[in-house]
């Protein structure tokens, strides 16, 4: 789906990304983890072609129509609707289908019924399931998630884990930074580790947690690093 291959990202002084090498199959949960200013953002933007990289980054056909998610979400000063009206607008949708696909993504995310409610009058954890909303409605096979729950309730996050459950039994493709191990070993299928911009484990879930790491990562795990 996804292949980097060297690829590096600095900001002024700042080596963000140092030769980073890792490839993303068809159906794969991928978890980036780290502490605080490890390259997980740095990645997830480089992935989805935001920012200029060194080095080769390779997409397959179908993972041209990809979505991201922010932590903290933007939506527009427009009603539920017309958000999503925009989003499939960009995303090249044909306007016959819009309004299946809206139905289809506000019942997803379960914010059916608000269609007409200003988007930013929502709560975060319904903001939040917009913008999933947003995202899924382009029906990518590609979709990059940057920490979705961080500042969500615990009775939100659920909700999102849910939803995000749900798009990797659909078959689509993700890859998300999260600082909540627990969040990463659930629905995750492997788990890299970054640390000061660079790649030092990336194992299937279960043997990253299960005594596969060593070091610094072995440190991260049991929270002696922040």
């Amino acid at each position: 789906m996804l292949a980097m291959q060297d690829v590096s990202v600095r900001f002024g002084s700042v080596q963000a990304l140092n030769k980073v090498s890792i490839t993303v199959g068809r159906g794969e949960f991928v978890a980036l983890v780290g502490p605080n200013g490890s390259g997980k953002t740095t990645l997830l933007r480089a992935m989805h072609g935001m920012l200029r990289i060194r080095g080769t980054c390779t997409l397959a056909p179908e993972a041209q129509r990809q979505a991201m998610v922010f932590q903290r979400p933007f939506v527009m000063r427009l009603s539920v609707r017309n958000n999503l009206r925009l989003a499939l607008w960009l995303g090249g949708v044909s306007r016959a289908q819009w309004n299946e696909r809206i139905a289809a993504a506000l019942a997803r995310v379960s914010l059916q019924g608000l269609e007409e409610r200003p988007a930013r009058a929502l709560s975060g954890g319904q903001q939040q399931r917009l913008a999933i909303a947003r995202a899924w409605a382009i029906q990518p096979a590609l979709l990059f998630l940057d920490e979705p729950t961080a500042s969500l309730d615990p009775g939100a996050k659920k909700e999102v884990e849910a939803l995000l459950a749900g798009f990797a039994a659909d078959g689509i493709t993700l890859v998300m930074s999260t600082h909540n191990l627990g969040q990463a070993k659930r629905p995750a299928t492997r788990v890299v580790y970054l640390e000061d911009g660079e790649i030092h484990a990336d194992l299937p879930t279960a043997q990253f947690f299960d005594g596969g790491l060593s070091g610094r990562a072995q440190q991260f795990l049991k929270g002696e690093m922040a």
